[in-house]
């Protein structure tokens, strides 16, 4: 994996630790989790694209 693509994998973490504590401490926030899946999905979407060059 290039450094973006590892970046982007620790940034979609990173993201899910704190939705998943802001879950814990406030209560759930569709739109936060929304977000985080968009993200997930990009980042997935960028490693499978990396991959196939």
């Amino acid at each position: 994996m290039s450094g973006s693509t590892k970046t982007m994998g620790v940034l979609t973490v990173s993201t899910l630790v704190v939705v998943t504590a802001y879950t814990a401490a406030l209560g759930s926030n569709g739109w936060l989790w929304f977000g985080w899946v968009v993200l997930g999905l990009l980042t997935i979407g960028v490693i499978a694209s990396r991959g196939n060059t």
